[in-house]
C-alpha cells in the first residue's frame, strides 16, 4: 500500500525535506558558480590546478604533508588500508564502523587483510583495554595486527578526545599504523569545540568526505604524510579512481572547505530541537545521546511505521523505512524546513 513513496512525496507538490542522509544534498547556486569557474587539467599528469589546490588546503588544514583527491570516501579508506598493510595482515576496528560494515568488505577483497572487530561503547568510541587484548603475538598462528583504524563521528556521535588518545597510545605502545575514517570529521570537530589538526594529529591517515555534511556533490580527500600519499596516488590508479579533468568536482569540494564548515553548528542545533520536539509525541522513542551532531534516531511501532513514513511523504517529508530511523539533518533544512518536518510528525500522532 505503501511501496511507492517517490511518487507520494512528488505529489506533495512541496519542496522536498529529505531526511535519510546528508548525501542527498545538491550544489548550491554558489558552488555551481564555483565549479564553472573552475580551472582544470589532465590529473593524472597532476596538471589539474583546482584539484592541486583542493589537496593542498586540506593538507594543510589538518597539519599534514599531502593529500590525495577521490571518488568516494570508500575508496579513501581502502587506499588507506593498502597503503599501511600487507596480504594476510590484520586492521583492529570497530565491528559497526564503515569500514568493516558498510564498504562491501573491500579491504579483504582487495587488500587480503583479516578485520578484528570489537564492539563499540556507548559514545561510539573503542575500548582501550579491548584494543591492547586483541593486538596478536609474534606467532605464526595469527595475523599480524598492522593498523588501528578508528572513526569520527559515530552514528552521528562525536567521539571524545580522551577516548580517542587513549587508544591511540596503546597503537603507539605497539607500533600500529592509525587511520581514521572522518568522513564527518568536521562535524566532530565542530561538537568538541577542537581545531581540524587536534583530531587529526596523532593519526598517520585521515579520510574526510565532502559530500556528506559539507555539501558537495562528490568526492573525499585522502590526508597523512608524503610517501603514504604516494604510495594511495599510485594504488588509485589499478582501483579505476585515476581521474582527468576532475577540477570541476574539486572546486566544489574547496568550496565546501571554505564556505560550509562553521554552518554545521546550525544542522547541530535544528537537530538537538527535533529531537527535543518528538519527544514530546506518544509511543515514539527517540535517540539523541550528548555528544549526537546532526542525527536523530527514532523507533516507531511495527504498527506505526508504514503509515507515518506515507504521512510525512504526503507533506514532503522523506524518512526511512522501517522500525529504526536514522534522520540528518543538513544544510537543505532550514529553520521552516525544520517547523515543516516537527508539525508533519505532531499532526500524525495527535490524530
Amino acid at each position: 500500500m505503501y511501496q511507492n513513496m517517490e511518487s507520494v512525496i512528488a505529489s506533495s507538490n512541496l519542496p522536498v525535506l529529505d531526511l535519510r542522509s546528508d548525501t542527498v544534498t545538491k550544489p548550491t547556486a554558489a558552488m555551481r558558480e564555483a565549479m564553472h569557474q573552475a580551472e582544470v587539467g589532465d590529473d593524472i599528469y597532476g596538471e589539474d590546478p583546482s584539484i592541486n589546490k583542493l589537496e593542498e588546503y586540506a593538507a594543510n588544514l589538518l597539519g599534514k604533508e599531502s593529500a590525495l583527491f577521490l571518488p568516494s570516501s570508500t575508496m579513501s579508506n581502502l587506499l588507506a588500508m593498502l597503503a599501511h598493510t600487507s596480504r594476510g595482515d590484520e586492521i583492529i576496528l570497530g565491528a559497526d564502523y564503515h569500514i568493516n560494515a558498510h564498504e562491501a568488505g573491500g579491504s579483504s577483497i582487495v587488500g587480503g587483510t583479516f578485520p578484528c572487530q570489537l564492539p563499540l561503547a556507548d559514545d561510539g568510541g573503542l575500548d582501550p583495554a579491548l584494543i591492547e587484548a586483541a593486538i596478536k603475538p609474534d606467532d605464526s598462528h595469527y595475523p599480524p595486527s598492522r593498523v588501528l583504524s578508528l572513526e569520527n563521528t559515530v552514528s552521528g556521535q562525536a567521539v571524545p578526545m580522551a577516548r580517542i588518545n587513549s587508544c591511540l597510545d596503546v597503537a603507539d605502545k605497539h607500533g600500529l599504523k592509525k587511520h581514521l575514517d572522518g568522513a564527518r570529521f568536521f562535524n566532530a570537530i565542530n561538537k568538541l569545540g577542537i581545531a581540524p589538526t587536534d583530531l587529526a594529529a596523532r593519526f598517520d591517515t585521515i579520510n574526510i568526505c565532502l559530500s556528506k555534511g559539507l555539501g558537495a556533490p562528490v568526492g573525499a580527500v585522502l590526508v597523512g604524510d608524503a610517501k603514504t600519499i604516494k604510495k594511495a596516488r599510485r594504488d588509485r590508479k589499478f582501483l579505476g579512481g585515476g581521474m582527468r579533468q576532475a577540477g570541476i568536482l574539486a572546486a566544489a569540494g574547496l568550496f565546501a572547505f571554505q564556505n560550509n564548515i562553521e554552518r554545521l553548528q546550525e544542522d547541530h542545533d535544528r537537530a538537538a530541537k527535533l529531537a527535543a520536539a518528538l519527544r514530546q509525541l506518544p509511543n515514539l522513542n527517540v535517540t539523541h545521546q550528548d555528544n549526537q551532531t546532526n542525527m536523530v534516531f527514532i523507533n516507531p511501532t511495527e504498527q506505526d511505521a508504514e503509515p507515518l513514513r506515507a504521512h510525512l511523504a504526503a507533506r514532503g517529508i522523506n524518512i526511512a523505512g522501517g522500525t529504526d530511523v536514522r534522520m540528518v539533518i543538513h544544510l537543505e533544512i532550514d529553520d521552516d524546513g525544520l517547523e515543516r518536518i516537527i508539525d508533519g510528525f505532531s499532526s500524525y500522532f495527535q490524530n
